[in-house]
């Protein structure tokens, strides 16, 4: 398989695959921090076209790969939320091509600045997104009083 043989499109949080990825996302993020560092909210308001978007890259079999959110936040910020690719799909670039998709995503919907939170405990993500120019930030928000909670963002 290679990237370019995957879809990624708008998917309602409510849809098996979207809900099996987020919950395959939680056990992985539960196996690495503890409960009170992880921040797993995003509500279908966040994600329902307007304010944002959450996406799904299928294998042309339909198999869910992967996944990624962005949602505005107001003064011109977006947010990335539930970025994900299941180990079998890792290391074709498909994280790259969510994460270039959701970038447009934010863009389209006026968004000047993107950020995003995580833990130190997952260094490929950091990698990646350090790749696209995100910046160490002060953490916002719920992440403040999270001593685990890595904040980065960029402008667009």
């Amino acid at each position: 398989m290679t990237v370019d043989d995957v879809t990624i499109e708008p998917t309602p949080l409510a849809d098996p695959h979207a809900a099996e990825l987020i919950a395959e996302l939680n056990e992985l993020l539960d196996s690495i921090y503890p409960p009170e560092d992880n921040h797993f909210t995003l509500s279908a308001d966040d994600v329902d076209g307007s304010n944002g978007v959450f996406l799904v890259a299928r294998h042309p079999s339909g198999k869910a790969l992967g996944c990624g959110a962005v949602r505005l936040l107001g003064d011109g910020r977006a947010e990335l939320k539930r970025m994900y690719v299941r180990p079998a799909a890792r290391g074709v670039g498909l994280g790259r091509a969510i994460l270039a998709r959701l970038e447009a995503e934010a863009r389209d919907r006026g968004a000047t600045r993107l950020v995003l939170e995580m833990g130190p405990g997952q260094p490929e993500a950091r990698r990646l997104y350090e790749s696209f120019g995100f910046v160490p930030i002060p953490c916002w928000g719920e992440y403040v009083e999270t001593p685990n909670s890595v904040c980065l963002g960029k402008d667009l």
